[in-house]
């Protein structure tokens, strides 16, 4: 087994929040000081934000009191490329001992003074991010990093006390599909999208958007694109109201209480109180 490197850069991903979901892998992570991924995720998810200089540990329902949230991260130190019958020698063979993941070797696990919490106790995939996101996070929403447009987007939902999802994955007829942000209603859900200019320009990816559309809208979806221009230069003015207007007309936003809340608008924003007032 040849270290695949030996010096780690940070670079745009440089936490990388995985998926712990079993007590064998996190005893591993703890007590043995690495973790693997399977290659085919870094070639499919990860190559932008590839090699990261710290995990960290996104726990799922299994945990108990600790699901679905981050309690642990941990620095790495290095990477090799590896078979699974190398990872667990004394497994029989299968089928599987031949798939290649990355071992990643880790330093001790650190735990978070307070969990980085899933509001909807959702099922996530990878989120590479920054360590100024990382270590201001109060929500998982809070780490994503996929673009400017969005987090402008984000920073309005949490002025107006909108609780919303980033990167919620839907599935329809077998296609998945990432809503930049999903929007839960007592009578609908939204999908808002922030379009990048130059890939909805070309005719054919339009084709595909209409496609995305029209699938989401026939299991119950609205969708909402807003323009770079429109995010940039009229947030106050188009994107806030048409955002308000539709979780509105569909009877205010599901946040789990009694009632579902309306948004109320005057010259500063959102007046009701909501999910983010307890943060």
């Amino acid at each position: 087994m040849q270290p695949i490197m030996t010096e780690l850069k940070h670079q745009r991903g440089e936490v990388l929040v995985t998926i712990m979901n079993n007590p064998v892998d996190f005893a591993i992570a703890r007590d043995q000081h690495w973790y693997r991924i399977p290659i085919s995720s870094v070639t499919k998810w990860l190559k932008k934000s590839w090699p990261p200089g710290w995990l960290a540990f996104y726990q799922t329902k299994i945990f108990g009191p600790e699901a679905y949230a981050i309690n642990y991260y941990a620095k790495v130190v290095n990477i090799q490329s590896v078979y699974r019958w190398q990872l667990f020698p004394n497994q029989p063979a299968d089928k599987k001992s031949n798939q290649r993941y990355y071992q990643l070797f880790i330093e001790t696990l650190q735990q978070l003074p307070k969990p980085i919490l899933s509001r909807r106790l959702r099922r996530i995939v990878f989120i590479p991010t920054t360590w100024e996101k990382f270590m201001s996070a109060i929500e998982i929403n809070d780490l994503y990093n996929d673009s400017p447009l969005e987090d402008r987007l984000w920073a309005e939902f949490k002025h107006l006390k909108i609780q919303a999802e980033r990167q919620e994955f839907v599935k329809i007829n077998r296609q998945n599909y990432a809503l930049d942000f999903a929007i839960y209603c007592a009578k609908g859900k939204i999908d808002v999208e922030a379009n990048g200019d130059t890939w909805h320009a070309n005719p054919k990816k339009a084709a595909v958007d209409n496609r995305r559309n029209n699938a989401l809208e026939s299991k119950g979806w609205n969708v909402l694109r807003l323009s770079t221009p429109q995010i940039k230069e009229e947030m106050a003015e188009y994107c806030v109201p048409t955002i308000v207007k539709t979780v509105n007309k569909l009877g205010g936003v599901e946040e789990g209480k009694l009632l579902p809340r309306k948004i109320d608008l005057d010259e500063s924003g959102g007046t009701q109180v909501g999910l983010f007032d307890s943060l």
